[in-house]
């Protein structure tokens, strides 16, 4: 029996059912299954697919209050997407609501390629943006230190949905606690199923754990001071 395996990627999971209804596919995505359309529901996936997600999409709207908390005299943030990540309009239907709620101005900007960072952080500066909020796809993750080096450059305070942006010498990041656990899950349902057991028999599995992650060295670099009220919800403090 073969098995496809998506791990972080909405666009491959979905690009996987699309091209086969009989070949067992085990995804790992960020956003909604359900809504994404991989699976008729979380408990009982039905059809050729299962898989893990976490709440990476859904606490979207956290990361832009953790900006306002930072900077609260702050008017105008930017938002960096991936246009061809599946769960993208909806976090940005999602972030401009929470942005109107915290009276925020909130532009969208676009990177399919990390040949586009520079134009996203020079757009930056001409929007007067006070801040980058990061959302979620594969590219800003596995690019996390070239993100993490031009925020510094440009002096931009930013938080990332994954741990990888802090780590590199990013501000900030809140979602998920580690990709590491979610990849174990697709693992031991790619095991299963390679074992004669069906995915519309095993329900997505949910990692729904998320933690902050701040990179003191980084917020001295761009001279913030941190309050407490942040500092005391940190899940980890890299110094």
């Amino acid at each position: 029996m073969s098995v496809i395996a998506t791990p972080g990627s909405g666009a491959g999971a979905l690009a996987a059912k699309a091209a086969t209804a009989t070949i067992p596919i085990v995804f790992f995505t960020g956003g909604d299954p359900v809504a994404l359309g991989l699976v008729r529901s979380l408990n009982r996936p039905g059809g050729n697919l299962t898989g893990v997600t976490n709440l990476t999409a859904e606490v979207g709207p956290k990361r832009l209050e953790i900006v306002h908390e930072l900077l609260p005299t702050a008017t105008v943030v930017a938002l960096l997407v991936n246009p061809t990540e599946p769960s993208t309009e909806r976090e940005i239907r999602d972030m401009q609501a929470a942005a109107r709620l915290l009276g925020l101005q909130l532009h969208v900007l676009r990177a399919t390629s990390e040949r586009e960072f520079d134009v996203v952080f020079s757009t930056l500066a001409q929007l007067h943006a006070s801040a980058l909020v990061s959302s979620i796809a594969a590219l800003f993750v596995n690019k996390a230190e070239q993100l993490a080096a031009l925020a510094m450059r440009h002096g931009v305070p930013a938080i990332a949905a994954n741990r990888e942006f802090p780590a590199a010498g990013g501000l900030m990041s809140y979602g998920s606690s580690s990709n590491l656990y979610a990849y174990r899950l697709v693992g031991s349902y790619t095991g299963r199923i390679l074992k004669g057991e069906k995915p519309a028999d095993l329900p997505v599995q949910q990692a729904t754990k998320v933690e902050l992650t701040i990179n003191m060295n980084t917020a001295k670099a761009l001279g913030l001071t941190l309050p407490l009220t942040i500092l005391g919800r940190a899940d980890e403090v890299i110094e």
